[in-house]
């Protein structure tokens, strides 16, 4: 019961950040979001998951500071806690830092990867998902006030240690906290240009993130060595995570492409053909790790000569398969109508 109340309060504070025009009514809905949160990441009683939550807190409790000054000063300077009088540009420099910081984008990222890695494959796709929708909303609202060039610099920032602090991971809640960071750098690159391209890049990533930790979760996979007998549980789970992996990773024609190239087009058709491809280049970062991932995934063998011993697992019924089949499916394969 106390549980269901906790989730049941995680989501009216989303919508209610969401949904609020004030900037003291968000900020008061973003702290319910973080008390809500933390009885989840805490609640295997690890000394990492205890670990995890603190810093989660830490964080989010600096953010919040960071977000009541810039709400503050700015109701000082125009006499109006209204999210789109947001006309000064240190206020709204303040802001965004803060709600950056909430999502996890560079230089305040350093908290989300250790944080993913002591939480449950459940608690880590609540964090890379629905904690992002409220920042990202709020981000939306006041997109016509942010400074180009500081969110064009974050967005590449993103999506280069992003791309690299992947590189090297072998534990896949890390990788994945390190995929959310580059694709935090692509959503924030066009904000200020093309909002709306931003809000499809990261929905879209939800929808994609979403069945590929519940296929982790279902065939207890947290792991690259995991990974490679993964194809042991459900050959159909292993396709299925393949696909979204690469979809993931923006490889055409899948559909986690389609925001990216939405975002490019963009980008040249503001004259920062230079960014654009720079942004290209660090995406082939994370294709990199994808890649290995998916390789990983496909083997019939684990690629050692050695008798190493796999992790015991309970098998997955064609019931639950099959539950998350046409999620997976639907979010793989690119959609021809939203295609510009």
């Amino acid at each position: 019961m106390s549980t269901a109340m906790i989730f049941v309060g995680l989501i009216l504070s989303t919508i209610l950040a969401t949904a609020s025009n004030s900037w003291l009514l968000a900020w008061l809905c973003l702290e319910l979001n973080t008390l809500s949160i933390l009885p989840f990441i805490s609640k295997t009683k690890h000394p990492r998951a205890i670990e995890a939550a603190t810093k989660y807190f830490l964080t989010q409790a600096t953010a919040s500071c960071l977000l009541l000054l810039a709400g503050t000063s700015n109701a000082w300077l125009t006499g109006t806690w209204d999210m789109t009088q947001m006309s000064n540009k240190l206020t709204s420099t303040t802001m965004l830092i803060a709600l950056t910081m909430k999502m996890g984008t560079v230089p305040t990222h350093f908290w989300l990867p250790e944080v993913l890695q002591g939480s449950t494959l459940l608690t880590a796709l609540l964090i890379s998902t629905w904690q992002k929708i409220a920042p990202m909303s709020l981000l939306f609202i006041m997109s016509n006030n942010i400074q180009p060039t500081f969110t064009l610099a974050l967005g590449l920032l993103s999506t280069t240690f992003g791309g690299w602090g992947g590189m090297n991971q072998t534990q896949l809640r890390k990788m994945m906290a390190y995929s959310s960071i580059a694709n935090m750098g692509w959503t924030v690159s066009t904000l200020t240009h093309e909002p709306k391209a931003s809000m499809i890049n990261i929905f879209t990533y939800i929808i994609l993130t979403t069945p590929t930790f519940l296929l982790m979760a279902l065939t207890s996979t947290k792991t690259l060595q995991n990974m490679t007998t993964m194809w042991s549980t459900s050959p159909l789970a292993t396709t299925t995570m393949t696909l979204l992996l690469l979809s993931t990773a923006g490889l055409p024609p899948l559909t986690g492409f389609l925001p990216k190239l939405i975002i490019m087009n963009e980008l040249v058709t503001q004259n920062l053909t230079p960014l654009a491809t720079m942004a290209m280049m660090t995406s082939l970062l994370s294709l990199s790790f994808y890649l290995r991932t998916t390789y990983l995934t496909t083997l019939l063998n684990p690629p050692s000569s050695a008798t190493s011993a796999t992790k015991w697992r309970q098998k997955m019924t064609k019931n639950k398969t099959m539950i998350l089949l046409p999620t997976a499916t639907t979010s793989t394969f690119m959609m021809p109508a939203l295609i510009p």
